[in-house]
Formats: C-alpha cells, structure tokens, sequence
C-alpha cells in the first residue's frame, strides 16, 4: 500500500511542476466557483446586521474580513490535503481521529452545513413572493406550493452531477459579479450618510467589543464557503499531488481577494444609502437587503434587477451547500453501517434534502436568528477549530505548527462559538 502511494506522489512530483507554471481554465472555474459559494444569503443580510452594529465595528470587521477567511478556509484546506489520495473529509476525520470521533465530527460537519440550505430555501421563497408581489404585482401562489417548486428545481440541477454545479456556479458568478458591482455603483448618488451618523459616535470599549463578539459569527457565514472546500481539495490533490498545497492557497487567495473586496464595497454603498432605521425594517421583514433595496427604490430597473441578482446569489450557493450537506448525509448513513448502493443513497439523501427544505421554508423562521444562533458558531468549529486541533495533534499536519495565523484563526472560532453560548442562554 505505501509502494503505491509512494509511486503516486512519484508521478505527481514529475508533473504537477509543469502544472503549477501558469494559471489555467481549471484554476479559475474553482476560484470562481468558491466565489459562488460563499456569496449567498450570508452576504445579501450583511449589511443589516453589520450597519446595525455602527460604524466603527463595520470598520473593525472590514479589517477582519480577508485574514479571517483565508486563513480559515486554508487551514480546512490543508486538513483534505492530508489525508489520502481521494478522501473526501469525512473520511479525513476518521482516519485522523478514529472511527468514533469521525463519526461525531461527521454528524457535526453535516449540522454545520445542513441549517444552511435550509436559510437559503427560506431566502429564495422570501426573494420570489416578494418578487412576484411588489414588482410583477401578482399574488403569490401558497408559501408551500412556491417553496416546493422553487427547491424541486434546485434539485434537478443537482441531479446533473458535482461537476457540472461547479461549472454553473462559475458561469452563473460572471454576471452575478457584474450585476452586484452594477447596483453598489448606483447607489452611490444616494449616498446620504446612513451609517456615518454614528462615526461621531466611538462605543465604549466595552460595547464596542461586544458588537464586535455578536456579529463575528454573522461574519463568519456570509464569507463561508466551507461546504465545497472538501470537493475542491479532494479535486486539487488529484490534479496537483505534492503541490496541491501551494496552488489550492493561490487559488483561495484570489477567491478571498476578490470576495472580500466585492461584498466589502457593496455593503458599504448599501449602509452609506440606508439609515440604521431602515436596516432595522429590513431585519424585521426578513428580507435580503436586495429585496428591501427593490422595495426602496421608484427605479424600475432597480425594482427588477435587484431580486433577480438575489435569486442568483441565493441558488448558486444553494448548489455549492448541496455539495457539502450532502457529502455529509452521506457519510452519516454509511457510518451507520448501512450500505446501499450510489443511486439509492443519493436519492435518499435528494428526499431527505427535499421534504426538510420544504417544510421549513414553508414555516418562514427568522433567516438572521437561524444565521446568529445556527450557521455561524457551528460553522467556525468546523472551519476554525477542527483543523488547528489537527495541526497540533495530527502528525501529517506538523509541518503547519508555530503559525500566528494558528492563533488568530483559533481566536476567531473561539469567538464565534461562545457568541452561541450567549445567544442561548441570554
């Protein structure tokens, strides 16, 4: 067995060189599809919460944001990488941590993942019925049929296969990005202020931390992308070998660059535009800060295009969740010990997937209280701490120890986990 492992890093050592001497089509459809996966519902209800806190913790954050999800998404990166060739992460995690500890990990993997299409599902039947309602001035059919349509159709692409969702989301990204660049640039004129009205006003220490300590988990959501982050090492390993490492981080570093720089401008067109009171309108409507902008606006351009870019951005990531939730369905149900075949198991998980989606967009739950209390936390033990764990614990993983950004990475999760804790119990 290590002959022929030794044999395969061999023939990569031979040609992933060569590879690794110019960017190409294959690197850019991942950094693009790992752009599309992060930016979703998280980023659509940024900036109601991140304009909620004032201005100086949005200032705070902005500086955050790119270190906080590259070193992040690195380090889960790096956790793939180091397990063997094609093995997905659940099958990482029990090989570093045994059985029992991967099948607990599995379980939390999936949690973390899971309430996320369940947000989305939520966001795209607000996104429509609203649609439907105030632009095409139609009534809505039933929540129930609407939202059943809605996430039947996101299946079917599914049923297309791993990596056609990829290629989708890639393609779909291109005018997403054109779109969302397009509306914070006409949001300019209407710059009045908005959350500058709270620049003169610096929190005490004190608040300012605790601001900051609450919406650290919202952030953490919107620039998420940790569901295909398995998929892409997995596909990374196969195509690169020993070097898989070192293009992998170029590739997040410019998925990173470009998300961070995109969602950081229009949040800021969007809560230079919108005072604190209309964010709290937003909040309380459950809408996307499209939607609410849609609403807003007399410009029927506007009106139109904004749902749309938010119907976009919600399916797409919708998609690359799939990816990950369902990997991790997957590896629950084989754990078990049951082990049916590859066409039953994902027509089992497609039903599961399915009925849950649809019951709980159809009951309509707060999208912020399930992104605060849900997504988040769970999220950051996944993405911040399992792999730093690892690093210190797992020898395959040695060579990442005595980093700062180990600490700052660990901080982070940290934060975003006892932010849970309060949410709780508050």
């Amino acid at each position: 067995m290590n002959d022929q492992a030794n044999s395969v890093d061999e023939r990569y050592e031979a040609a992933a060189p060569a590879e690794l001497s110019s960017w190409n089509r294959h690197d850019t459809t991942w950094m693009l599809g790992l752009f599309g996966t992060a930016i979703g519902a998280g980023t659509l209800f940024l900036p109601i919460n991140a304009g909620l806190g004032g201005f100086w913790p949005l200032v705070i954050l902005a500086l955050l944001a790119f270190p906080m999800t590259f070193f992040a998404h690195r380090g889960l990166t790096r956790f793939v990488l180091s397990g063997r060739e094609g093995a997905d992460i659940t099958d990482v995690v029990e090989q570093h941590f045994g059985i029992k500890a991967g099948a607990l990990i599995t379980l939390l993997y999936f949690f973390a993942i899971f309430p996320i299409l369940l947000i989305y599902s939520v966001g795209l039947t607000n996104t429509v019925a609203s649609f439907l309602e105030h632009q095409l001035h139609i009534t809505p059919p039933p929540r129930a049929l609407l939202s059943f349509v809605l996430i039947l159709g996101l299946l079917a692409v599914v049923r297309c296969g791993e990596q056609a969702i990829v290629k989708a989301m890639s393609l779909m990204v291109y005018p997403f990005i054109v779109a969302l660049l397009f509306l914070a640039v006409y949001l300019i004129p209407h710059w009045n202020g908005g959350i500058l009205t709270t620049a003169s006003q610096v929190p005490a220490p004190s608040a300012l931390l605790h601001t900051l300590w609450l919406a650290i988990p919202v952030m953490v959501f919107s620039f998420n992308h940790s569901p295909i982050i398995s998929a892409f090492a997995v596909d990374q390993k196969r195509r690169y070998g020993v070097n898989a490492d070192q293009r992998s981080s170029q590739i997040l570093c410019r998925a990173h660059l470009l998300m961070v720089v995109m969602v950081l401008f229009f949040v800021f067109s969007c809560v230079l535009t919108l005072s604190p009171e209309q964010l709290a309108e937003a909040k309380a409507q459950n809408l996307s800060i499209l939607s609410y902008l849609a609403n807003h606006f007399s410009n029927p351009t506007i009106a139109f295009a904004a749902p749309l870019i938010a119907f976009v951005a919600i399916s797409k990531s919708f998609l690359g969740h799939y990816i990950g939730a369902s990997e991790g369905l997957k590896g629950l149900i084989v754990k078990s010990g049951k082990r049916p075949g590859a066409k039953a198991l994902d027509r089992i998980v497609a039903a599961f997937m399915l009925v849950v989606c649809w019951i709980v967009a159809t009951l309509n739950p707060s999208i912020l209280g399930m992104i605060e209390t849900i997504g988040g936390p769970v999220i950051a033990a996944i993405l911040f701490l399992m792999p730093m764990y690892a690093i210190r614990k797992v020898p395959a993983m040695a060579r990442y120890r005595g980093q700062a950004s180990n600490v700052f990475v660990s901080a982070v999760g940290l934060v975003a986990i006892s932010a849970l804790i309060y949410s709780l119990t508050a």
